[in-house]
């Protein structure tokens, strides 16, 4: 597929596989909850708090999909499991990831105030009962 191409079919092309990356809400919680090291599934989810074994299931399928993620099996009694960043995955953490951290830090309370100011617009159109 050429460049002029590319752009022409947006979907199509690194820009959208980049961008599904974030598209689901788990995916970059257990990206950064893997970030200090390798993790059990029970220690990995008691870090994040909050994501059903389900999902877990379906984020850790997702990300290792992606090759974001590798799972290793450890030969003992009882077996132990762990999950942690491949390289692609360290570099998505230690270069996206980060940067975005790092302009929420300089720019979150502004993008939080411009959500709260629409939300609170949205209310004063509604129409009243």
């Amino acid at each position: 597929m050429s460049e002029a191409h590319c752009y022409q079919m947006v979907a199509d092309c690194r820009l959208r596989a980049a961008t599904d990356l974030f598209a689901h809400t788990w995916d970059p919680v257990v990206l950064a909850a893997l970030q200090s090291g390798p993790r059990r599934r029970r220690e990995l989810r008691a870090a994040i708090g909050g994501i059903s074994d389900k999902v877990m299931t379906e984020t850790l399928h997702r990300l290792s999909g992606n090759g974001l993620i590798d799972r290793r099996t450890y030969a003992e009694a009882p077996p132990r499991v762990e999950y942690g960043l491949t390289a692609l995955g360290r570099s998505l953490v230690d270069g996206p990831m980060r940067a975005l951290g790092d302009w929420l830090t300089e720019h979150g309370d502004e993008l939080l105030d411009a959500q709260e100011r629409s939300a609170l617009e949205g209310l004063s159109r509604s129409p009243r009962p």
